[in-house]
């Protein structure tokens, strides 16, 4: 196995997959559950950070900490919130100015309208960044989903986001719902869903609840999951993540091609795709998140050892990255190239290309 870091062409376009690679990140997506569960809340966790109002009436909670530029913004993946980057934004904030925050219906942000995919994600985003009057330079970090949300908000920021870096990111794939790996996922929503918008209700602890509420869920959580809102919110942004989301990523072009990014690609999502190849059969996963991360100027991957939940199980590989993208910010140069992968099934030839001199 090689651990030679991949490094960035600059000359690379990105490239819609082909339907058996994006087959297989489908799945590989889908099996990493594209968000996540997290354990215990901390004790900030209990309580909103800043309740931003939005023009419609509703308020999206938004938690920022520390000082400095640029501001990195924490973007979790599907079924995760704020609460996600507790291992992560404390050390950040110790160094510049961080931001997470809780989609809409999740956490303490109320629910929006649907549909809820990729723009309106956002642009919800945007808008409580500009109304809270957070201002970039931005360096945006996407877990999962995230990672697709992260490149809508970078389009709607053109010139202010800096760096982009994505953990074990979902890749845009269309499918219709029932036939885009994510049933499993579907299912469970769907009965949260039933017994919430069920009257009477089922009582806490029922069998409808199943999967619905977590075993540490604090007050508020509990709350949140028996508004049907919640998980409407959540239907709508599953059904669109291989549909309205990825087509919106699919037709950004060229359009984040100068903006640098970091793509981490965990171990476990890497062994569950497929392999293709003969002879030294490669990762799909390590081969599409090859080809995001040669879609940017100057872009790199890495592989390390970790479930599909990097900030959770690997926060120092997360922060390290962070912290690197916001030094290169700051000093005006492209970030340095990651550290070698830890493990890879990627050859060296198909990892590592040459750098053509600015224009």
């Amino acid at each position: 196995m090689s651990s030679d870091p991949p490094t960035a062409a600059r000359g690379a376009r990105r490239a819609r997959p082909g339907p058996r690679i994006a087959l297989a990140i489908l799945l590989a997506s889908a099996a990493a559950g594209c968000g996540g569960t997290f354990g215990p809340a901390q004790a900030e966790d209990a309580t909103p950070g800043a309740l931003v109002a939005l023009e419609d009436g509703r308020h999206i909670n938004l938690r920022c900490s520390g000082r400095g530029s640029p501001t990195v913004i924490l973007e979790a993946g599907f079924s995760a919130y704020s609460r996600a980057w507790s291992k992560v934004q404390p050390t950040l904030s110790r160094t510049t100015r961080v931001c997470s925050y809780d989609r809409a219906g999740y956490g303490f942000s109320d629910p929006g309208p649907s549909p809820r995919d990729g723009a309106a994600i956002a642009r919800d985003l945007d808008r409580t960044l500009e109304v809270a009057k957070e201002e970039g330079p931005y360096v945006v970090v996407g877990h999962s989903a995230g990672g697709l949300y992260a490149r809508l908000f970078a389009a709607r920021r053109p010139g202010e986001v800096r760096g982009l870096v994505l953990l074990d990111p979902t890749v845009e794939v269309v499918a219709p719902p029932g036939r885009d790996g994510l049933n499993g996922i579907r299912r469970r929503v769907q009965r949260c869903l039933a017994a919430a918008s069920a009257s009477p209700q089922p009582p806490p602890g029922a069998p409808e609840w199943e999967g619905c509420v977590p075993g540490w869920a604090d007050d508020h959580v509990r709350r949140a999951a028996r508004d049907p809102d919640t998980w409407r919110n959540q239907l709508s942004e599953l059904d669109a993540i291989f549909g309205r989301t990825s087509e919106q990523v699919g037709r950004l072009g060229s359009l984040l091609d100068d903006v640098p990014a970091y793509v981490i690609t965990a171990s476990e999502t890497a062994a569950a795709a497929q392999r293709v190849g003969l002879g030294r059969p490669e990762s799909l996963a390590e081969l599409q998140h090859l080809r995001l991360a040669l879609s940017f100027r100057p872009g790199f991957q890495r592989t390390v050892y970790s479930s599909h939940l990097v900030m959770n199980e690997r926060p120092e590989v997360v922060i390290e990255a962070v912290s690197a993208m916001v030094k290169a910010v700051r000093s005006g140069m492209p970030p340095e190239p990651l550290p070698p992968s830890e493990t890879t099934t990627l050859e060296p030839s198909a990892t590592t290309e040459t750098a053509s001199p600015s224009p």
